[in-house]
């Protein structure tokens, strides 16, 4: 198993060379819209915690949401089973997403993902002389590792590990962290749903306020990106 050595940082904002074919565009649109629908969940997750977890997990695949369905699981009002394969559906989503995206465009999604995180940048070096021994147990430890989990899912796309691979490891990862969530939240119970079910009394009022920070940082990132002007 082979690959081309990591380029140099690039200024280039999308991480393909020259003129994108229809599969880039594609990609690149999917992405944009996955990012944009992780954002518009975030007013809901107070709202959705104490009234319908088994949909946030779906939705947000967060392990706030699991815990929460966990307890709720204890109380009997949904089976924990289904609390689980939700949770592993939840979390795994968008997966085969990066995977393709990283085997699209290789390095140069890889130097965009790495950033500037120094175990982002040593698994990024590592994947110069890549080996199934580090990429396995790391697409399957990816939530627990350092390591942003779309740096891994790409690397594993661009390095040539099979979807069907890919996704076996994934979902055993997925599946034991799913496991530690719901359990811990079943072994809590009545108080982690009190809890749940405070949060989303007030929720429509965390909702507005996160909606707020949201817009107040995407105009301070627009202001910081303004040109300065010389007064002479």
């Amino acid at each position: 198993m082979t690959t081309d050595v990591l380029p140099a940082k690039s200024s280039r904002w999308v991480p393909w060379e020259g003129t994108p074919g229809r599969k880039d565009l594609v990609a690149w649109t999917a992405l944009g819209l996955m990012a944009l629908f992780y954002t518009a969940m975030w007013p809901l997750r107070p709202i959705l915690l104490g009234t319908n977890p088994v949909l946030l997990e779906l939705l947000t695949g967060s392990k706030e949401a699991i815990i929460a369905a966990g307890a709720f699981a204890n109380v009997g009002q949904v089976p924990l089973a289904v609390v689980v394969v939700v949770g592993i559906a939840g979390m795994m989503k968008f997966d085969a997403l990066v995977w393709w995206a990283g085997k699209l465009w290789g390095p140069g999604l890889v130097r965009k993902f790495a950033g500037k995180g120094r175990a982002a940048a040593w698994f990024a070096r590592k994947l110069e002389r890549p080996s199934r021994w580090l990429l396995w147990p790391a697409v399957a430890l990816a939530p627990w590792t350092p390591v942003p989990s779309s740096l891994v899912y790409a690397a594993a796309g661009w390095t040539g590990m099979r979807l069907r691979t890919f996704l076996v490891l994934d979902g055993i990862g997925t599946a034991l962290r799913v496991g530690v969530y719901a359990g811990l939240g079943f072994a809590i119970g009545q108080p982690a749903v009190d809890v749940a079910e405070r949060i989303s009394e007030y929720g429509l009022w965390l909702s507005l306020g996160i909606i707020l920070v949201i817009i107040a940082g995407q105009v301070w990132r627009r202001r910081g990106r303004r040109p300065k002007v010389s007064a002479g």
